[in-house]
């Protein structure tokens, strides 16, 4: 089952990050990461373990891979709730890093939580080549720099000031790489690690990160904020152009599917042994929170 697979997942990476995190002592700034990075779905990290078994490498040779993507993924969460980013005061149903310490605190620990990524990766249990590993961090550097996620962000930020609402071609540009890279580089690691062509998971996952983030829109107009733990329907109220403003919520919601679709169809060179991945494209557009 889906949701059981998932779980299993987080909890090994939640272990994962516990044991590595054990050894930084117990100053207010690790304190702040082990929190930023406790809780949420660890999608990204399900999509490292999958892929990797997919090409025969199991859950004890991807973990630091696993682990890795969710630093990363809780870093940008840290630095985006920042008031001088998306302001936000709840994530997970709790008080946002800088809300609960500071912001000179929750700046510290993103930027530990993003150089521990790297640590992980460049760890020889990750891998035993050392250019398997360059091919990890060289690719999630990619993913999580100006060329990907914070180009994404950047490309968000500039749109609040335009002075016009962006359009559907650049939405999806700018979405992306804010969500769509890290996503990429998650279901892309499995193949990488297991020495194979990565561009079919590649396809797939853009696809996926795309379907992704038109379900955050669709769940940031018409979701329960005490499932999603955290406040919505921020961008109606900031004016900001959306997959459902542009859309409509049966537009977008038709979008989403085809989407998830296309990800489920470029999983075919696989056969069943990737029906957990298609599961999670299934499972992006249906989600609650």
């Amino acid at each position: 089952m889906f949701s059981q697979r998932l779980d299993e997942i987080a909890a090994l990476v939640a272990a994962r990050l516990h044991d590595v995190l054990t050894d930084y002592g117990d100053q207010p700034v690790v304190q702040a990461m082990r929190y930023a990075v406790a809780g949420g779905k660890r999608l990204r990290a399900f999509l490292v373990v999958e892929s990797a078994r997919l090409h025969g490498i199991g859950p004890e040779q991807s973990l630091n891979s696993a682990a890795a993507i969710e630093a990363l993924h809780a870093y940008s969460l840290v630095h985006d709730d920042l008031p001088c980013m998306d302001d936000d005061d709840l994530r997970r149903g709790l008080p946002t890093v800088h809300v609960k310490w500071d912001q000179a605190t929750a700046v510290l620990a993103g930027d530990a939580l993003q150089t521990l990524a790297f640590d992980l990766l460049a760890d020889p249990a990750t891998h035993p080549d050392a250019n398997i590993r360059v091919a990890l961090i060289a690719g999630l550097a990619n993913a999580a720099g100006a060329r990907g996620m914070v180009l994404g962000q950047a490309l968000d930020i500039a749109a609040e000031t335009a002075g016009r609402a962006l359009t559907l071609n650049e939405i999806t540009a700018m979405q992306a790489g804010k969500t769509g890279a890290l996503i990429t580089w998650a279901a892309g690691a499995g193949a990488i690690l297991g020495r194979a062509d990565p561009a079919p998971l590649r396809t797939y996952a853009a696809a996926l990160g795309l379907a992704f983030q038109i379900a955050d829109d669709i769940l940031d107009v018409e979701g329960d904020a005490g499932k999603a733990g955290k406040r919505l329907q921020k961008d109606a109220q900031a004016g900001k152009a959306t997959f459902v403003s542009l859309l409509g919520l049966e537009g977008a919601r038709v979008r989403a599917q085809d989407l998830a679709e296309q990800a489920v169809a470029a999983l075919s060179p696989y056969g069943p042994d990737a029906d957990a991945l298609r599961d999670a494209a299934r499972f992006v557009i249906s989600r609650d929170s």
